[in-house]
């Protein structure tokens, strides 16, 4: 990952490989301090995000896992990935759904990142991502059931051009390790020998317990091939020790598995039942990680609901008017403009005098006057009329089909004449005056008439109705 993903990303890496969790988890934890998404402008996001989710998996970290899993994959262009960094990132989301079972988008996606890797020109991440490939070939041979040679030779095919690639270091001892793997189980026990204890030997040197848990599970299997099987159940253990001290779930149920392969034909019943032990605690280790998974989807979706509530609440707010709770100028016109056409009838009232309502009674009992009339609106007005406080103390009413809406109107205005309004004997009760129109025709048209009709009520003495003829 050199180049790929800063210094101190790569420090956890190298600690968490050399089995340091401890001194792992307090790096990790210094790295994220100013934030698990913070990430220099000099990087590709997707790569570290998504290498960072790997290394919270490690460290069961797994909602945190989860969290940069999703915004990692998030910034991975999947439809058209290009790179070496892109093919990295994608290797290690194989990586992470192999952990946790999904083992066909495991291989699909890892298959991917190889082809993403051959148009990068970059020989090494290349390696890196042919030995990912051969893994998973690896493990469908062991689930599978009867001939699975083909499996491992596949692996070995993908192996062996890892092999040719890889510079000196830590990809090339791992691909030596797990090809030594593939050919115990194809029976090429002396190659297999002398690559597995290669490996381990560099794996030791370096202070890479990956590397030499593979290559111990290596040999535990070439040793039983071999017939050695107390020597077997020695580097069975080994491997199974490795792979818990760097907290690889993966390489530790593969050893468990082998470990108490070799025990039960040992007749060492008694290693035969750590070994699962520890297949078991990996096991439930993987069902954690799901359920938390699953805790930690429903959670999303949770949020992601109430935001759309919030958002859809913030919506109903803004066509509302938040004196009267009638329809606003906005949630008319968005109303109406979904209708297209208004074929029906349309009223404009105005509060009379409500000028002199404000300076003789306040403020406070205007406001009151307009609720008032908002209520009695909603009375007179059947549930699927729209009741708008346009602006002001005026007032629109969008009316469904109706036999007569000037009737209608009518009636509204004798409601809000009859009203005991209870502003005090030196106010003068309110009226309104009221214009109507009728359709067919757009709304601004037929608001215009119905203006022209109320300015004509206005004009005619007020409290009263007028109708446009047109």
């Amino acid at each position: 990952m050199a180049g790929l993903v800063p210094e101190q990303d790569r420090r956890v890496r190298l600690l968490l490989e050399s089995g340091r969790p401890n001194a792992a988890a307090l790096a990790f934890k210094r790295l994220i301090a100013g934030g698990a998404k913070d990430v220099d402008g000099q990087w590709d996001p997707s790569v570290v995000l998504v290498h960072r989710a790997y290394l919270a998996w490690r460290l069961d970290r797994i909602a945190l896992a989860l969290d940069l899993v999703a915004d990692g994959w998030t910034g991975l262009d999947v439809d058209r990935p290009q790179g070496g960094g892109a093919a990295q990132a994608m290797g290690i989301l194989g990586d992470l759904l192999q952990a946790v079972g999904h083992h066909d988008a495991s291989r699909e996606l890892i298959a991917q990142s190889v082809q993403v890797a051959r148009g990068s020109g970059d020989p090494q991440v290349l390696a890196h991502c042919l030995e990912r490939e051969a893994n998973c070939w690896q493990l469908q041979a062991m689930d599978a059931s009867g001939d699975n040679h083909e499996c491992f030779r596949t692996a070995l095919g993908l192996f062996d051009e890892a092999l040719a690639l890889a510079s000196p270091g830590q990809v090339r001892e791992r691909v030596q390790a797990g090809s030594a793997r593939a050919l115990a189980a194809l029976g090429h026990l002396a190659d297999a020998e002398d690559r597995a204890v290669q490996a381990l030997a560099a794996g030791e040197e370096a202070g890479d317990r990956y590397t030499s848990s593979i290559a111990n599970w290596a040999l535990a299997e070439i040793r039983r091939h071999q017939g050695r099987l107390a020597e077997a159940r020695t580097f069975a253990r080994r491997a199974v020790d490795m792979a818990e001290w760097i907290r690889d779930t993966r390489l530790r149920m593969r050893s468990s598995l082998a470990l108490s392969t070799i025990c039960r034909e040992l007749d060492d019943a008694v290693g035969e039942v750590a070994a699962l032990r520890s297949l078991v605690a990996v096991s439930r280790t993987n069902m954690r990680a799901l359920q938390t998974g699953l805790g930690h989807a429903v959670e999303q979706r949770r949020m992601a609901i109430q935001a759309q509530r919030q958002e859809s609440a913030a919506q109903q707010a803004a066509r509302r008017d938040p004196l009267t709770g009638l329809l606003n100028r906005r949630g008319v016109e968005q109303r109406t403009s979904a209708d297209g056409v208004v074929a029906r009838w349309l009223a404009v009232l105005d509060v009379d005098n409500f000028k002199e309502i404000n300076d003789t009674a306040g403020h406070a009992a205007g406001d009151a006057v307009l609720r008032g009339v908002a209520q009695l609106l909603r009375r007179e007005c059947r549930p699927d009329d729209l009741v708008c406080r346009w602006a002001g103390d005026e007032f629109v009413l969008v009316l469904g089909p109706v036999p007569d809406g000037p009737v209608l109107a009518e009636r509204v205005r004798a409601a809000v004449a009859a009203h005991d309004w209870c502003l005090g004997p030196r106010t003068q009760p309110p009226t309104v005056s009221i214009g109507v129109a009728a359709g067919p025709t757009d709304f601004n048209r037929l608001f215009a008439a119905a203006d022209q009709a109320l300015y004509r009520a206005k004009h005619a003495g007020r409290n009263r109705v007028e109708v446009e003829g047109s």
